[in-house]
């Protein structure tokens, strides 16, 4: 056999090899999913969740993403056409709506997962009586406290709105270089006194209806300084003023939560999605909390509406393997890992609660009642603006200018 020959036949021997491989890698190669989470404070128990998956399914792999100002990056890549396979997006938002009415996301109606949520639960988020996400749990807003530092001065939880100025004037008097408020009033983080802001507006107005009749069905310009509700919407964000920790006007959620886990400052304004962040940073006290506080005891309110719920991109290429992840994190087994790190009250079917989180019952307690409503935001087609309006009034006490960006604001939707 001449040289050549043999040269030839071990160059056929070499591509047929790499011919074999090349087939063998591409049929082995695993199938990624994006699954796109704003909820940065159970990235940890969601990468577990994740890793848990690809252990019983070995041929597809999860890529976790969270990434800071999650709403307006999720905006600019679904504008973009490259919407995640699966996302957890908030339902009762105006731009969900909006995405699931043109199709950005897949139907779920009629999916065998959607059987591991309670009844009516979905149904809530409907569009065009279809379903297009799946609410695992439901967040809330209240006030954390530091019972071990409450203790020492002397006082308690307060269940009417007299008795939280006391509180807040007896933790002035008599704490030592503390602070009643652990705030993040910076601009980036605004939107942690939505909670604040929109409860202030309910309490004045009665509730869901007669805040959004004063706010967004109200004739234009019609928020006046001089209006009685506008006079008790002051008065409660005035016990924010000069309340916080030190460098609390430029202050980010980090460092509310910081300033609260160091015993600096002793309430901590928050949704119960805070608790997972506080538990990481291992407080030396224990936690308890309250809820936004009325005129008595019986007025007491929440806000809250579905956190994680999970949504489908329309375009993914690889559905199968979304709906197998989705289906998988909606089990009772699963999500119970993720309810004991996060707490917050679910809807996922035989996930066992009772008595599993007493730091967060003193606003829980109002989940799923008349005394929590859905967020004021499901009737607005916006909120990012009355996050940071709220907030620069309790930087600076300016009440005209407060009503008039609030026209401007809410007028745009009239």
């Amino acid at each position: 056999m001449s040289k050549r020959t043999k040269w030839a036949m071990t160059v056929v021997t070499l591509a047929s090899v790499a011919l074999l491989a090349s087939c063998g890698s591409t049929s082995s190669k695993k199938t990624e999913i994006e699954f796109f989470t704003q909820k940065k404070e159970t990235l940890g128990i969601t990468k577990e969740i994740a890793k848990d998956f690809e252990k019983e399914n070995k041929d597809i792999k999860v890529k976790v993403v969270s990434v800071p100002d999650a709403g307006n990056v999720l905006k600019t890549r679904i504008s973009s056409k490259d919407t995640p396979d699966v996302v957890n997006i908030y339902p009762q938002n105006s731009d969900f709506k909006e995405w699931a009415a043109n199709h950005v996301f897949e139907d779920l109606t009629g999916k065998s997962f959607m059987n591991n949520i309670k009844e009516g639960v979905a149904a809530q988020y409907k569009i065009n009586d279809k379903l297009y996400s799946a609410p695992l749990d439901s967040n809330a807003w209240g006030f954390f406290y530091n019972v071990d530092a409450f203790k020492k001065l002397g006082i308690e939880a307060p269940k009417t709105w007299d008795e939280f100025e006391a509180v807040v004037k007896d933790i002035k008097e008599k704490g030592k270089d503390q602070s009643p408020f652990a705030l993040s009033l910076s601009q980036g983080d605004a939107w942690s006194l939505n909670g604040f802001g929109q409860l202030a507006w309910a309490q004045a107005d009665g509730g869901f209806d007669g805040a959004q009749n004063a706010l967004r069905f109200s004739p234009k310009g019609a928020i006046k300084t001089a209006n009685p509700n506008f006079q008790s919407v002051i008065k409660q964000l005035n016990i924010l003023k000069g309340n916080g920790q030190k460098g609390a006007e430029g202050a980010t959620y980090n460092d509310a939560i910081a300033a609260f886990v160091s015993g600096k400052s002793l309430i901590l304004p928050q949704g119960i999605w805070a608790l997972a962040a506080v538990q990481q940073q291992k407080p030396s006290f224990e936690i308890r909390s309250f809820a936004y506080p009325g005129k008595t005891a019986e007025d007491a309110m929440s806000v809250g509406a579905a956190d994680m719920a999970l949504s489908i991109s329309s375009t993914s290429k690889h559905k199968a393997a979304a709906e197998k992840f989705v289906n998988y994190l909606s089990t009772a087994k699963v999500f119970q890992k993720y309810f004991d790190v996060n707490g917050e009250p679910t809807s996922v079917k035989g996930v066992k609660t009772e008595g599993k989180m007493p730091e967060l019952e003193g606003i829980t307690r109002l989940t799923f009642t008349d005394k929590q409503f859905v967020w004021l935001q499901s009737k607005w087609t916006s909120e990012i603006d009355f996050h940071t309006l709220t907030a620069n009034y309790a930087r600076s006490g300016n009440a005209d200018n407060f009503a008039k960006e609030l026209n401007v604001f809410f007028d745009s939707m009239k």
